[in-house]
């Protein structure tokens, strides 16, 4: 009888000890995630995606290798799968998109973007460069690039506009109304490019509201300087 009273008492030693331990090891691993105590350090990590988020869980940015980036985000719903190079996609504290940094290259061409979207649209403000090889020869341009974008036709009707005119699969179709969105003023116009062309032109190059070249100042291939002001067809206007 005192040989099981002792049995019984070890018991129930072991099953306190047991209760305790587990109560302390979900206590260490709730306190490792939470990080509330402690931060990691790591001396190397690789990685295919990071997502920064803000203590609600709003995506703040998204940092990403090809295959895994971010296809967009635009009044809380994702924009459709499409193919986006390596780098990082910047959102603002609504979860849409704002911009980005994105990269690539290989023996066929390449080039990196960093660019600032407008609010609700597409990228009103770029420093790019760009490489190709083009009959047979490399290309390259970079410098600066600024657009305008119309508020009145933002970058979710953008979308479901193109998506709907895309299933119709009629060439005719959506080019007669991919013009009459221009005409409006509807689609983003470049307005100015200051850096080097693919003509190895190096200077300033200003365009009009309907994104036609009007200005160009800068300096030729040939190191020689040229000023151009150009009317609404193209024409150079002299210059007195």
């Amino acid at each position: 009888m005192h040989s099981n009273d002792k049995i019984l008492r070890e018991l129930r030693a072991l099953k306190v000890y047991s209760f305790t331990l587990t109560i302390a090891l979900i206590a260490v691993i709730v306190m490792s995630f939470t990080g509330q105590t402690h931060k990691q350090v790591f001396t190397e990590i690789d990685v295919e995606r990071i997502n920064v988020l803000e203590t609600d869980g709003t995506l703040k940015m998204v940092i990403s290798n090809q295959k895994r980036q971010h296809p967009g985000m635009m009044d809380g719903k994702m924009l459709p799968e499409r193919q986006r190079e390596a780098g990082m996609i910047f959102f603002n504290t609504e979860g849409d998109e704002c911009g980005g940094l994105v990269y690539d290259g290989n023996k066929r061409g390449g080039g990196m973007g960093l660019s600032f979207d407008q609010y609700k649209n597409d990228q009103v403000m770029q420093l790019n460069y760009d490489e190709g090889v083009r009959s047979g020869q490399r290309q390259r341009s970079y410098g600066l690039k600024l657009w305008d974008r119309s508020e009145a036709f933002p970058l979710s009707r953008q979308i479901t506009f193109f998506d709907s005119l895309k299933q119709l699969n009629d060439t005719l179709i959506y080019k007669r109304e991919v013009q009459n969105l221009i005409d409006k003023g509807l689609i983003g116009k470049e307005r100015l490019f200051m850096g080097k062309n693919k003509e190895q032109n190096v200077g300033l190059f200003v365009n009009d509201e309907k994104g036609r070249p009007r200005i160009k100042i800068y300096v030729n291939n040939l190191g020689s300087p040229v000023i151009e002001f150009l009317d609404a067809s193209g024409k150079k206007i002299p210059i007195r």
